[in-house]
C-alpha cells in the first residue's frame, strides 16, 4: 500500500509542477536552513506528504525511503529492526532528502563518510516534471554524482534507497581530555584507526579538548538519559565513561541543540521542568528561531542598545594537517566555545562528488559552531564569516551552505566546481527555471 502510496504522490506532484509554468519552492513542514530568503512569489509545491519509509530490508541492509522523512522517523523504523542508517545527522528534524542534496554528518562519518556516501539510487522530480531514477551505473549517474551540495537546484528528491547497518542495543561511550591541539588530532586520527564506532570531539578552550568513541555493546551497568533533566554536553567535561541506549546516543546531541539551547534559556532547572521532555529538542528551537526571524525581536532590541552581534553558524571540513591550525584561527579570532570536531573520512575513491570534492585519501576535520559574536563595533556585514571563509579556503577545507555565505561569484564557482554544475544544469534544467546555486545559496533569491 506505501508503494502505491508513493507512486499516485510521485504522479501528483509531477502533474503539479508541469502545470506550474513559474518558478517554484518547495512547502515543507521543516527546515534546517539558517539563511533567511527574500520573499518569493514563486509556487509552492508541497511535498510534505513524502515522508513514509517504505521499507527495511534487513537482509540487505537496506532501506527505501520518501525523502521528506525525517531522520527521527526513519531512524525508529530502522531500529524497529536492528539496524539503523550508516549516518544519522544530529537533529531530529533534518530529512534525508536534505542531509543528501545538502551536507550531513555524525559521529559515524569517519568510517562511512556524509550520508549522501550511503545512497545507492534515488528518484529525482526535475525542472519540467519528469520523474527519473538516477544510480552510480545507469544513463544518469552524472546526475546521482551531482545531486550532494546542490540544495534542490538540479532536481527535487522523492525517494531514496540507501544502506543500512546492524546496531546493538547500548552504546558504551569513552571520553579523553587533551590541552594540546597537535596532540589531540593525532589521537583523532588514531582513533580513526581504530575499532570504535563513533568517533566525535568537542573544544571547550584552548587547552580543553574532549575525544569521545563510542562502541556498540550487549549490556552496560547502567545508562544515563540526556532528554530531559541532564545536559549531554557537560556530562562530557563530567565523567570519563557514560553509557548510553541506542536510540539515546543517536539524539544525544538534539535535546540542546548541542550547547545552542542557551539561546532560548533553556538551560537551567525551572525552565526544563516547565517545558517537559517532548519539548527539548531541536522541533521546538527551531520553532522559536523562525519566530524570532519573523518578528525581529532580537534586532530591535540590539538596535535600540546600539549592540551589533554577528551570527556565525557554519559547519567547515579542513584536512586533518591543517586542523591545528584552524582551531588556533578559530579560538584566537571568533572566540566561539564550546566548538564541535568530527572527522570524516571512509570515502570509495571510485564515487567522486563533484560539488563537495571531498576526495582525498586522507581524513577531513568537521568544525561546527554555531553561536553569536557579541561585537560592540560596527563592522561590515559579515565580517567574521569572512574571515572564516578566508581561512577555510586558504587550509583546502570547504564549508557547507546550508548558512550564510559571502563569497563572491567567482571565487564560489572555483570552490564548488561551477564548470560541473553549470554541464548538469544546461543538461537537466536549460531552461533555468530553478535558481542556481550561487542565487541559493548566497544571493539567497
Amino acid at each position: 500500500m506505501t508503494q502505491l502510496a508513493y507512486e499516485q504522490k510521485k504522479h501528483a506532484l509531477s502533474r503539479q509542477l508541469r502545470s506550474n509554468s513559474g518558478g517554484v519552492r518547495l512547502e515543507k513542514s521543516t527546515s534546517n536552513l539558517f539563511r533567511t530568503r527574500e520573499h518569493s512569489s514563486a509556487g509552492k509545491l508541497d511535498v510534505r506528504s513524502l515522508d513514509q519509509v517504505l521499507a527495511v530490508d534487513t537482509e540487505n541492509q537496506r532501506v527505501e525511503v520518501e525523502g521528506m522523512t525525517t531522520y527521527v522517523d526513519l531512524t525508529d523504523a530502522c531500529l524497529a529492526h536492528n539496524c539503523m542508517p550508516l549516518v544519522v545527522p544530529q537533529l531530529k528534524s533534518i530529512t534525508i532528502g536534505g542531509a543528501v542534496s545538502g551536507i550531513g554528518i555524525e559521529s559515524s562519518s569517519f568510517r562511512y563518510g556524509l550520508p549522501h556516501e550511503s545512497v545507492q539510487s534515488m528518484d529525482l522530480l526535475l525542472a519540467d516534471g519528469e520523474v527519473i531514477t538516477c544510480s552510480p551505473d545507469n544513463e544518469h549517474a552524472d546526475l546521482f554524482f551531482g545531486i550532494p551540495n546542490s540544495y534542490g537546484t538540479l532536481g527535487y528528491i522523492l525517494k531514496l534507497n540507501a544502506k543500512t547497518r546492524p546496531v546493538k542495543p547500548y552504546v558504551a561511550l569513552e571520553h579523553r581530555r587533551y590541552d594540546r591541539a597537535d596532540e589531540y588530532f593525532a589521537a583523532v586520527a588514531q582513533a580513526c584507526r581504530g575499532d570504535a564506532d563513533f568517533v566525535d570531539g568537542s573544544v571547550f578552550g584552548a587547552n580543553e579538548m574532549y575525544l569521545s568513541e563510542g562502541r556498540f555493546t550487549d549490556s552496560v551497568p547502567y545508562t544515563s538519559d540526556y532528554s530531559w533533566l541532564k545536559m549531554y554536553f557537560r556530562s562530557i567535561q563530567q565523567r570519563s565513561q557514560d553509557y548510553l541506549k541506542i536510540r539515546d546516543y543517536i539524539w544525544r546531541w538534539d535535546t540542546d541543540w548541542f550547547w545552542c539551547s542557551k539561546n532560548v534559556f533553556v538551560q537551567n532547572l525551572p525552565m526544563r521542568l516547565l517545558l517537559g521532555r517532548r519539548r527539548l529538542n531541536s522541533i521546538t528551537y527551531q520553532k522559536v528561531m523562525r519566530w524570532n526571524n519573523r518578528v525581529g525581536l532580537t534586532a530591535a532590541i540590539n538596535r535600540l542598545l546600539d549592540r551589533h552581534p554577528e551570527g556565525v553558524v557554519q559547519d567547515v571540513d579542513i584536512p586533518l594537517e591543517n586542523a591545528a591550525e584552524f582551531l588556533r584561527f578559530f579560538l584566537d579570532e571568533i572566540g566561539i566555545r564550546p566548538v564541535w570536531m568530527c572527522p570524516i573520512g571512509g570515502h570509495d575513491l571510485a564515487r567522486r562528488f563533484p560539488l563537495y570534492p571531498l576526495h582525498g585519501a586522507g581524513l577531513f576535520i568537521n568544525f561546527g559552531f554555531w553561536d553569536i559574536v557579541p561585537n560592540p563595533a560596527k563592522h561590515p556585514s559579515g565580517y567574521f564569516n569572512r574571515k572564516i571563509e578566508a581561512k577555510v579556503r586558504e587550509l583546502g577545507g570547504l564549508k557547507s551552505l546550508y548558512s550564510d555565505a559571502y563569497y563572491d561569484e567567482d571565487s564560489f564557482w572555483q570552490l564548488y566546481n561551477g564548470e560541473a554544475y553549470f554541464k548538469l544544469k544546461q543538461k537537466y534544467d536549460s531552461g533555468q527555471r530553478f535558481k542556481n546555486l550561487y542565487q541559493k545559496c548566497v544571493l539567497k533569491k
